[in-house]
């Protein structure tokens, strides 16, 4: 048994480990083991906290012979709660999202409110042309398209 009673297998010279806890699974587990395993139900609180992620979108980088394509995952998102920055050989992607939802029928009342935030920032494989950089978005998908700049073109080179 390893440290942290965690089990490792070994099977035909391969090792497996089990996955590793979310940041908040140890934390989880004091509580649990202090408090018991129903210490948040008074709060209504249903999750356990390693199941809290913040929203970071996925991102695809592919290196082009002249440009350099960026594809992001954001389903939820409008153009508008977008904000994307580039420098040099940089991208930083940053949205916004509120929603409030209420309905009222008689004696009952029900008020959501939820809001989401997310940054990212990805290092390019190459310096790109702010200037000339495209973007669109369809069905949840950001596309960019980033030219770029004449210096930092692939080139090949022959040996002699």
């Amino acid at each position: 048994m390893a440290k942290g009673n965690k089990e490792v297998t070994i099977s035909k010279g391969a090792l497996e480990r089990l996955p590793r806890p979310a940041p908040f699974g140890d934390v989880e587990r004091l509580f649990d083991e202090f408090f018991g395993p129903r210490w948040l139900r008074p709060f209504g609180w249903q999750r356990p906290l390693a199941e809290v992620t913040a929203y970071v979108p996925s991102v695809d980088v592919i290196d082009r012979e002249d440009e350099v394509v960026v594809r992001a995952e954001m389903p939820g998102y409008k153009k508008e709660d977008i904000e994307i920055s580039v420098s040099g050989s940089t991208l930083t992607l940053k949205g916004e999202t509120k929603a409030e939802e209420k309905e009222e029928k008689g004696d009952y009342y029900r008020c959501e409110i939820s809001h989401g935030a997310f940054s990212r920032t990805v290092a390019l494989p190459a310096e790109v042309d702010e200037a000339k950089t495209k973007a669109s978005m369809k069905d949840g998908v950001l596309e960019l398209t980033l030219p770029k700049v004449e210096k930092a073109k692939r080139r090949t080179i022959t040996i002699s």
